[in-house]
């Protein structure tokens, strides 16, 4: 198949499109590089420096393809609070742009890179797909309202759409300038023998994702079509704190913590049934978390 993945460059896209590419598929990426770097793009893909919102480049991509991967979008929590015109216009309205391009050429396959965002604070755990959409905060609020469209796509106009709602994605290859996730920081601040930037003193929950399971769950739903929607985690909750003492361990020494108080946006509680996605195409996690720690923090030595 020819695969457009748009935000191709980025973290999880550049893992998406080395995978698409070993298992035998043509990979055009689209990407502002607005957040990315050009380095993470295999070479074997085509990289289309270009933005979603531009529909004459877009049609132009999407010539020829098959399907799309639509990774492309901002998204930091915090940012989002404090400027939620930002988050509408780019990855609401930018999205809308695109699915316009893909419904003008004819391309009526995508997969979507949503997130656990989308529920907020869940009513029960582990949160299965049907749980309750209520974001409580606009990044959340942008991935909800994107679904909301590409179910209208799928009802009017007959697109097949996978949602994939990620959990806690972490692993080597994560470099933003600069960076607000919480693993990068705190392999970064402990390598650097600094103090770690804590939120909560580490009691919040989260179910985090090793960047290959991740990866491969979107080449392995490919074959689907209708209108899907999975959630994407280990199903395992882990306090925050948890996992600060897992790299402590792996470096072999601590550092100090920098409390940082509570942070809006923040979630207690969320991790993921992943029984759906199992059923579905068999996918499920293969990297614990020790062993995905110790990837990233050899990785990190490596980089920094």
């Amino acid at each position: 198949m020819k695969i457009l993945v748009t935000g191709g460059a980025g973290f999880i896209g550049s893992h998406v499109t080395k995978i698409l590419l070993d298992q035998g598929h043509k990979v055009v990426v689209l990407d502002n590089l607005s957040a990315s770097q050009k380095d993470a793009v295999d070479k074997r893909a085509e990289l289309i420096v270009g933005d979603i919102k531009d529909p004459v480049q877009s049609r132009k991509v999407l010539k020829g393809a098959d399907a799309v991967i639509h990774m492309a979008g901002l998204i930091i929590v915090p940012e989002s609070v404090k400027d939620p015109i930002k988050y509408c216009e780019n990855n609401v309205i930018g999205t809308v742009a695109f699915l316009e391009s893909m419904r003008k050429e004819n391309v009526k396959k995508i997969i979507f890179s949503s997130s656990a965002c989308v529920y907020g604070n869940p009513q029960e755990l582990p949160i299965k797909e049907d749980a309750p959409v209520n974001p409580d905060n606009p990044y959340g609020a942008s991935k909800a309202s994107i679904e909301a469209f590409l179910q209208s796509y799928h009802a009017v106009f007959g697109f097949d759409v996978v949602i994939l709602r990620y959990f806690n994605p972490y692993g080597p290859g994560e470099i933003h300038d600069p960076e607000t996730h919480a693993i990068p920081n705190f392999i970064k601040a402990t390598l650097a023998k600094k103090p770690m930037p804590l939120y909560w003193k580490g009691e919040q929950i989260r179910d985090f994702i090793y960047i290959e399971d991740l990866a491969r769950a979107h080449v392995d739903v490919l074959p689907l079509s209708g209108f899907e929607i999975f959630n994407i985690g280990c199903e395992k909750g882990v306090k925050v704190k948890d996992v600060v003492d897992e790299i402590f361990k792996i470096a072999g020494y601590k550092v100090p913590i920098d409390d940082l108080g509570k942070r809006a946006g923040d979630v207690p509680a969320n991790y993921a049934s992943s029984e759906k996605l199992k059923k579905a195409v068999g996918w499920k996690a293969k990297v614990g978390l020790r062993e995905g720690l110790r990837r990233t923090v050899d990785y990190y030595k490596n980089a920094l």
